[in-house]
C-alpha cells in the first residue's frame, strides 16, 4: 500500500488525467473542492497540487501551461522523494525535532542551531532510556577512557542546557540525577 498521496484541490481536469493513469503512477491520488474537506493530520505524507496559491505547506502550484504531464509527474516524484528524506532526518524529541542534517533543534516557535557535539549528546541521551552517567558519554560521545579526570561532560551539558533555556525557557531538557543524564 502507497502512503503517498497527492491532493488535488480545485483543479478537476488535472485529476482526470490523473487518474488516466494511475496505474502508472506511485502515488494516491485524492481530489478536493475546499481545503477543510480533508483533516491533512491523518495523511502522513501528502502534496497538495492546485492552480491557485494557497497558504499551505507541501504545495505544488501549476501556473504555466501547457502541462507537460511527463515533467508535472516527474516533478511530483522527487517532491515527495525530497519530503521522505527531511521525514528521515528528523528526530523528534518530545515536543522538538531534531534536523539530523542541519543540526537544528526546532519546535513550532523556535529553532537553534547545535554543534555536532551537541546533538551527538541530544541524540545520545535520548535513545538511552535510562540516565546516562558522565563515564558512559565520554566513551560513547568524546571516544575518551572513562578513567579520565575531566569535567568536559559536564560543561557541555551546561552550555547545552544554558542554550536551550535561553532559545526555548525550558530548564528540564536535559535532566539530571545521581544515576546520570537523561532526555525523556
Amino acid at each position: 500500500m502507497n502512503n503517498q498521496t497527492l491532493v488535488v484541490y480545485d483543479f478537476e481536469i488535472l485529476f482526470e488525467i490523473l487518474i488516466e493513469l494511475e496505474n502508472h503512477i506511485n502515488f494516491n491520488l485524492l481530489n478536493i473542492k475546499k481545503l477543510t474537506d480533508i483533516n491533512f493530520k491523518t495523511i502522513d505524507n501528502y502534496l497538495i497540487i492546485s492552480g491557485k496559491k494557497q497558504n499551505v505547506e507541501n504545495q505544488i502550484l501549476i501556473d504555466q501551461f501547457p502541462i507537460d504531464i511527463k515533467k508535472l509527474v516527474e516533478l511530483i516524484n522527487i517532491k515527495f522523494l525530497k519530503k521522505k528524506y527531511n521525514q528521515q532526518s528528523e528526530i523528534d524529541i518530545g515536543t522538538y525535532k531534531l534536523n539530523l542534517n542541519s543540526r537544528k533543534i526546532f519546535n513550532e516557535k523556535n529553532s537553534l542551531n547545535l554543534t555536532e557535539r551537541e546533538a551527538n549528546i541530544v541524540i545520545f541521551l535520548y535513545s538511552s532510556k535510562q540516565p546516562v552517567k558522565i563515564g558512559k558519554l565520554q566513551t560513547e560521545v568524546w571516544g575518551h577512557n572513562s578513567k579520565l579526570e575531566t569535567h568536559t561532560v559536564e560543561t557541555h551539558i551546561y552550555r547545552l542546557r544554558k542554550k536551550i533555556n535561553n532559545v526555548f525557557a525550558d530548564e528540564n531538557f536535559i535532566k539530571s540525577s545521581k544515576a546520570g543524564y537523561i532526555i525523556q
